[in-house]
């Protein structure tokens, strides 16, 4: 999965427990019409992908969703969640120098259905 959108913040590395555990978390603010300011936490030694990456940079994060369950001392289980970042890339990079340079267009051919849905049977849904 990817999160695509404009850096807000870029945390500190922090380390936690005896065995070195590190995290190191960023926030993209996504571009769409309800823009959501998404955390991504970046573990172990993927933590210095961040170190080049600043506030305002138009980024594409490769994600990983991760649940996992925990039982309290009162016997109750609860669920958490979190986003995981393993590959961060800058989309400037992506554009030509100059910025004015369009993208190549892909052939025509390139976006015709595999399948003719003409033939398909009518039916009443409304979706």
């Amino acid at each position: 999965m990817e999160v695509q959108g404009k850096v807000k913040m870029v945390g500190e590395t922090q380390t936690f427990g005896s065995n070195g555990f590190r995290k190191r978390e960023i926030v993209v603010t996504t571009e769409e019409q309800y823009p959501q300011h998404i955390m991504v936490e970046f573990v172990q030694d993927k933590c210095d992908l961040l170190n080049t990456f600043q506030v305002g940079q138009d980024v594409k994060i490769s994600i990983n969703l991760r649940g996992r369950e925990w039982v309290n001392p009162q016997g109750e289980t609860k669920y958490f969640n979190s986003i995981q970042g393993w590959r961060i890339e800058s989309l400037q990079a992506a554009m030509p120098a100059g910025g004015s340079t369009p993208p190549p267009t892909p052939p025509a051919d390139a976006f015709e259905p595999a399948t003719d849905f003409s033939k398909e049977e009518h039916d009443d849904l409304p979706f």
